[in-house]
């Protein structure tokens, strides 16, 4: 049986062909479907209803297309959300972080789509809702909360929240008293505000019409924001702008970067009208970030040529970089990912053949202890405390086998307790699975771990089928955490993977580093070499493998397609950045300026306009067979334009020597993250994994075995 014979023979949408040359250092390119990006793309964000009609037209032809393909999995989804929904304890609520003279914490209701946020007294006692998620997004086709930051004296909240999917966050003021929002609206925004220290105002960041964060406000309470006082700005588009506290509420950290270069500029917090003073200036491949320890700052950087990076010091009084001394030296190949300071200890997390750890510094004797876990692929996060004068820190702690388990770690004693284990109403029991990590050898030699799940029963003949998952750009690392949603397929005999690649960080920053601009196809040789190997240990075969990617996944989902279309059996693209070339070159879309770092600039350099061309999906679709496709996209998505996956479909359904249908979908109310509540989005997970199954043949099976 062909795989397209599991679908029906209808006819797909044809987009028409309308060419536009574009000449770019003596090359010339035709394209033939350019005319799908719509000229008012800033509005489109805002406002999706001024989309073009033709185009609009368009996307809707190919929603009601990929809705007669999958009618026959409508059952199958319904069976699968259940499921998926049956693993998640609805009411479920997070053990509350102490803060002064209160816990906060986040809950759901019952069918309820959005977080809760509350309080309670610090050592327990009735709780205070504070923001319903659910009660905001009533009325609303769209609506995701961002963050929420209460103030130093605990009197008022300022919230973000989206209500379009263009990621263009209002904030809002809400007195803690009354639990009434003031009239301090403020549009435009990145999502977030930090506080001054004494609570009468806070800072943010206003994206511009290109939906760049590139000017700093400050906005006292009582005020309207034409009144916000500019702060900071910054003038290059290609250096994206992110304002964060320290844990003692002393200073306001203002962070400037790029995808290889950062800059930071302090505030005092109880001036918010000082001045910011710049720690060190911007130096091309130089990372560093604050995090305040008292009288020093602790500096995470890979300042002289420390690709793993290092922590040193300086005084608050002295931060530049003539003042810093070394604390934790860089280990070559343990890369440090993230550090923060208490009264007593320093801490940071690492990461080491891909799996993480934490260490706990005493600052006083110098003294190290590692917290650690044996299984052979896990995942640890690093939550810390929202105080600074504590022994106390929160982790979390699971594998793809074990659930997620929070802990309290006292860090003088090193006393774990465990806080809660993630419920799964539904019933797991760990011992019913396998998770192991493998290790793949690419073309050049290199091992590429590989995470996989499976049941214990499933047969590893070559049989089953499998879904494998990559992203690899960004120094991104894949945790191999606990995933209710995939249990689904595991559950029906599928072996569950993912290919850790290089473009990310599992190996450390040359892992990273040989994954990216010019080295770039190691990311795509690594995926396939996952597949290769799981295929030569009888995990599956190629026509069972089931590719999946997001983001820039998904442009990794394009490139495998062109480069090994045989390998799989079908791919599945969410949001695929797959016109790589032609958006980086796009000086006006929102991210190109400070993605260069990351793809090369193929505006200025030749070089990087081949490089870039090599790979890119769109521009090397070409007359071969290709598996079955499915690409999908939301219409306000500021990151991966909707007209990149719409593109790529069109040609390929021109090119294509096979009969394999590529499916697009598209969330006409949603941006890059799809449906914004907690049960809509595993409608989409259900959708993705109905495909799964209808590709490798097990549409009928009602139930998980």
């Amino acid at each position: 049986m062909t795989k397209s014979s599991v679908f029906p023979d209808l006819p797909y949408p044809v987009a028409a062909k309308k060419p536009d040359t574009d000449t770019r250092h003596g090359i010339t390119r035709t394209d033939n479907y350019a005319w799908l990006r719509a000229p008012n793309w800033q509005e489109v964000f805002k406002d999706p209803s001024v989309l073009d009609p033709d185009i609009r037209k368009h996307l809707e032809a190919e929603n009601a297309y990929q809705a007669a393909l999958m009618e026959d999995t409508k059952a199958l989804q319904e069976t699968l959300f259940a499921e998926m929904k049956g693993r998640i304890k609805e009411d479920e609520s997070s053990v509350p972080y102490k803060d002064g003279p209160y816990a906060y914490g986040t809950s759901f209701k019952t069918g309820g789509e959005q977080p809760r946020f509350f309080r309670t007294p610090r050592d327990g006692g009735t709780e205070t809702m504070l923001l319903d998620g659910d009660l905001e997004a009533q009325g609303k086709a769209y609506f995701r909360l961002s963050s929420t930051d209460h103030s130093p004296d605990h009197k008022r909240l300022v919230w973000g929240f989206d209500d379009k999917g263009s990621e263009f966050y209002s904030l809002g003021v809400r007195d803690l008293d009354t639990l009434a929002d003031l009239d301090d609206s403020i549009v435009d925004t990145n999502g977030g505000g930090v506080w001054d220290a004494a609570s009468e105002g806070f800072f943010y960041t206003r994206l511009d019409e290109n939906h760049r964060p590139s000017k700093l406000y400050y906005h006292r309470i009582g005020t309207t924001q034409k009144d916000d006082r500019l702060i900071h700005e910054e003038e290059d588009p290609g250096f994206f702008m992110n304002v964060s506290g320290s844990s003692l509420d002393d200073f306001v950290f203002i962070a400037i970067g790029d995808h290889e270069t950062s800059e930071e500029w302090i505030i005092p917090a109880n001036d918010p009208t000082a001045e910011p003073r710049l720690v060190r200036k911007r130096e091309t491949g130089v990372e560093y970030n604050l995090s305040e320890g008292g009288d020093v700052f602790f500096i995470l950087t890979n300042i002289d040529g420390a690709k793993d990076f290092k922590i040193m010091s300086a005084p608050v009084n002295a931060p530049e970089r003539e003042n810093w001394t070394e604390v934790v030296p860089e280990k070559p190949g343990t890369i440090i990912l993230g550090h923060t300071a208490y009264r007593d200890f320093l801490v940071w997390i690492e990461r080491s053949q891909g799996l993480p750890r934490i260490i706990v510094r005493n600052r006083k004797t110098g003294e190290e202890h590692a917290i650690a876990f044996d299984e052979e692929a896990y995942s640890l996060g690093l939550q810390g405390s929202a105080e600074y004068d504590t022994e106390i820190i929160r982790f979390s702690y699971s594998s793809m086998t074990t659930p997620t388990q929070e802990f309290d770690y006292n860090m003088r004693t090193r006393e774990r307790t465990l806080l809660k284990t993630q419920d799964v109403p539904s019933g797991h029991n760990p011992e019913d699975y396998v998770t192991r990590r493998l290790l793949a050898t690419a073309g050049d030699g290199e091992l590429v771990p590989v995470s996989i799940l499976y049941a214990r029963d499933t047969p590893l003949d070559g049989s089953a089928p499998c879904l494998l998952y990559g992203y690899g750009s960004y120094g991104m690392t894949i945790p191999a955490s606990f995933n209710i949603s995939c249990l689904s397929l595991v559950d029906r005999g599928f072996i569950y993977a993912i290919a850790h690649i290089r473009g990310g960080k599992d190996k450390g920053f040359a892992w990273y580093e040989n994954g990216k601009r010019d080295k770039k196809i190691n990311t795509f040789t690594d995926f396939i070499a996952a597949a290769e190997h799981l295929v030569a240990e009888k995990f599956t075969s190629h026509d069972r493998i089931i590719a999946h990617g997001g983001s820039a996944g998904g442009m990794l989902m394009g490139a495998i397609a062109n480069l090994a279309p045989k390998a799989f059996g079908g791919i599945i693209a969410e949001v695929p950045f797959v016109d790589v070339l032609n958006t980086i070159l796009d000086e006006s879309l929102p991210l190109t300026p400070v993605e260069w770092p990351e793809w090369g600039n193929p505006v200025t350099s030749e070089a990087d306009y081949r490089t870039i061309a090599s790979y890119c999906p769109y521009s090397n679709v070409s007359a071969q067979a290709y598996p079955p496709i499915l690409a999908e996209t939301g219409l306000s998505d500021p990151r991966v334009t909707y007209w990149e996956p719409a593109k790529w479909v069109a040609k390929l359904r021109e090119l294509k020597t096979d009969k394999n249908p590529v499916i697009f979908r598209i969330n006409m109310d949603a941006g890059h993250a799809g449906a914004s509540g907690r049960f809509s989005r595993l409608e989409e997970v259900a959708y993705n994994y109905a495909f799964a199954l209808k590709v490798t043949g097990k549409v009928t099976e009602k139930t998980a075995t």
